[in-house]
């Protein structure tokens, strides 16, 4: 079974003018314990006494998962996630000519370096270790071997494959996952971005290929575009990939509205897996296929995200739709009656914006 490894209180929170407080990051964490995460990055404990605090709090939760901070590749930045308590780490390192220029000027010697210190120290005390590969996806996969060969050489457990600027496309990731989980020296995760809107299909690939894990944040929020989908992956490993999770529907709506609330983030109605109107079906066509089979145009049912179904009343409704309301107040409507009305429902719904009611389409049969 792949592994969801949330990074809503770290990725997340990268979102530009987003800010989580300590009540909200505790529950989040539980939340996401409680809906399914298999395990959590919760910070960055370089960032200050309020964010080690922070970590240290989440870890008294005792969550029954395992807990990540993120690092840079620096003993500085190792030492403040040891003093918090944290027994996994991500070590981030550049491993594109991009960002290696940037931040050593280069040097491939010094990253190799560093990645050896940092790595050797965090096993030495016992953490598990997962190896950040910041820009992956601009990478040269021949380099990206001498890292998991360096890291598997020192006794690293994991790689974090990241398409940091979200540039992967689900053909590239799967070529490029599949050659590094085919080497077999570390475990490979997928991270991946959204600037071009295939963050959770590039996520799901990556899984297909090989990846072990995958990195997810709750409504996709993220740097930028944000990242893949918590409750999008969620649901696609449980119905696509026939996974056997047991989600917990409530929690799921809770958690949503948690960070959608904590974030200052509206959700749209039509979001995939937890927009509100996503289980409502106005098509005449589609309302009649759903009142003979609640499978005709639905992939699951809406009581597993903690929605309903609803057909509501509007300008592609057909008779199906008006014979289902009127009967659910009361009503035994006559055929020719109903098929009358439909021009005169189309008309209002298309001139004022807004679906008719139970009581206004009673009251349009009545008159009729």
């Amino acid at each position: 079974m792949a592994l969801i490894n949330d990074t809503t209180l770290r990725d997340g929170e990268q979102a530009p003018y987003v800010a989580f407080n300590t009540k909200e990051k505790l529950r989040i964490a539980t939340l996401l314990y409680e809906a399914g995460a298999d395990e959590l990055e919760v910070g960055i404990p370089a960032m200050g006494k309020t964010e080690r605090e922070d970590l240290k709090e989440i870890l008294n939760l005792n969550l029954p998962l395992r807990i990540m901070s993120w690092n840079r590749a620096t003993l500085s930045d190792l030492e403040a996630s040891l003093s918090c308590g944290v027994k996994a780490v991500d070590l981030s390192v550049p491993v594109s000519n991009e960002l290696i220029n940037v931040k050593f000027g280069g040097d491939t010697d010094k990253l190799f370096r560093n990645l050896e210190e940092v790595v050797t120290a965090a096993k030495r005390e016992g953490l598990f270790v997962c190896i950040g590969g910041e820009d992956a996806s601009r990478g040269d996969n021949r380099f990206l071997k001498e890292i998991l060969e360096f890291g598997n050489s020192l006794g690293a457990d994991r790689f974090r494959y990241c398409d940091t600027v979200g540039v992967l496309t689900p053909n590239k990731t799967y070529e490029n996952i599949s050659y590094l989980a085919g080497l077999d020296l570390l475990d490979i995760e997928i991270h991946t971005h959204n600037d071009f809107g295939m963050a959770t299909a590039n996520s799901i690939v990556g899984i297909e290929a090989g990846a072990v894990s995958a990195n997810t944040t709750v409504i996709g929020l993220g740097e930028r575009a944000g990242n893949a989908s918590f409750e999008q992956v969620l649901m696609s490993l449980t119905h696509q990939f026939d996974e056997e999770r047991k989600i917990n529907s409530i929690k799921l709506q809770e958690l949503v509205r948690t960070v959608s609330k904590a974030a200052n983030k509206t959700i749209d109605s039509s979001f995939p897996i937890v927009g509100e109107n996503i289980f409502s079906h106005e098509s005449g066509i589609h309302v009649n296929g759903m009142i003979k089979s609640k499978r005709a145009y639905e992939a699951f049912e809406p009581e597993e995200v903690g929605l309903h179904r609803e057909f509501p009343i509007g300008k592609h409704s057909g008779t199906s739709t008006l014979f289902y309301h009127l009967k659910s107040i009361g009503i035994d409507p006559i055929a020719g009656k109903v098929q009358s009305l439909l021009p005169k429902v189309r008309e209002i719904v298309t001139e004022r914006k807004q679906v008719l009611s139970e009581q206004e389409l009673k009251e349009l049969y009545l008159c009729s």
